[in-house]
């Protein structure tokens, strides 16, 4: 039996699964079900918390006192990142993609309430320079006495892909619980390791389903790359080397919409459908496109054969709140 490494317990975890059943019913075709990672806390929500409590594992093993993360100004990761620093009593370094004179509110609302230290930077920088600016930041740190531990964007490396190889053990057992088979299982895919810690537990594990992504941001190919580059350093931990092809990692395009953390009107008012249709909120940035396309796909019969799908909900709910002027009520 294959050993992953060792986590934290921060998250609420078993996450719930229930069926959409008005969705389900609405657009005809497969039964949709939810995994409700969106309820694995309230200040770390979401599926950042389970791939931090491997990565922060890691630094604590190695006895550092300062994490340093980055992310854009609404980061869902970087505000887990600064709660799980809260709650260990240790400081948290953000480097944002944003300007610091923009509102105050949601994710970044919480950062600035928990203490962590903000570093805005623009755009280019963030896009050509964000490992670098992370690196001084740190070099920094270490010639004040601090030891300091990088997160990379998203915690998507190859510890934290284990959080969702540790959903994915889960999900299997639920299966179990639910007397159901999940023939796929559909996340957004911002970073991409949330996909590859599910990718990489179906395979070890000979889970029959298959995990399908839908980009946010980006396109196929780029997320193809970061994937399997997170594959080949998780399976290091493992001291296993599966033979994977890119061909294998599925990654549905066309969802990007108006870019990164920008939706359309055609996205929120889906958003607004949803919420009414089935009490649950999604969010622009990640769920919302990915839930979009599939109801999308389900359509045009790209799922035809399939009997159940399982949708990740990656949480996200504060990112709504910058956007409230876009919704039409």
């Amino acid at each position: 039996m294959i050993k992953i490494p060792e986590k934290l317990a921060f998250a609420n975890l078993p996450t719930r699964i229930e069926k959409l059943e008005r969705l389900s019913l609405k657009i005809g075709g497969p039964n949709i079900y939810i995994k409700r990672d969106d309820q694995t806390g309230t200040e770390v929500s979401g599926n950042k918390i389970r791939k931090l409590e491997f990565a922060v594992k890691e630094a604590l093993n190695q006895s550092c006192d300062v994490l340093i993360t980055c992310g854009g100004i609404q980061s869902n990761h970087c505000r887990a990142t600064a709660a799980v620093a809260s709650r260990l009593g240790i400081k948290s370094v953000l480097v944002l993609r944003g300007d610091a004179e923009m509102e105050t509110d949601g994710n970044l609302l919480i950062d600035r309430l928990l203490g962590a230290e903000i570093h805005f930077v623009s755009q280019e920088e963030y896009k050509n320079n964000r490992t670098a600016i992370m690196e001084k930041i740190k070099a920094k740190l270490e010639e004040q006495g601090c030891k300091p531990y990088i997160i990379p964007e998203g915690a998507s490396n190859g510890i934290g892909g284990f959080g969702y190889y540790n959903a994915m053990e889960e999900i299997i057992d639920q299966e179990k619980e639910l007397g159901v088979h999940f023939d796929r299982i559909v996340l957004a895919v911002g970073s991409g390791g949330t996909h590859s810690g599910l990718f990489l537990a179906s395979k070890t594990l000979e889970y029959p389903g298959e995990i399908y992504g839908f980009n946010v941001c980006n396109d196929a190919e780029h997320f193809k790359n970061e994937i399997y580059k997170i594959l080949q350093e998780s399976m290091q931990y493992l001291n296993v080397n599966l033979h994977l092809t890119k061909d294998e990692i599925h990654i549905i395009d066309g969802y990007v919409g108006r870019g990164y953390s920008l939706s359309s009107p055609e996205e929120l008012r889906f958003i607004h459908e949803f919420a009414k249709l089935e009490g649950i909120i999604l969010d622009p940035v990640y769920t919302g496109k990915a839930m979009f396309g599939l109801v999308a796909e389900i359509k045009k019969g790209t799922f035809k054969n399939c009997e159940n799908i399982l949708f990740i909900h990656t949480g996200g709910v504060l990112g709504l709140f910058p956007q409230k002027h876009l919704f039409e009520f």
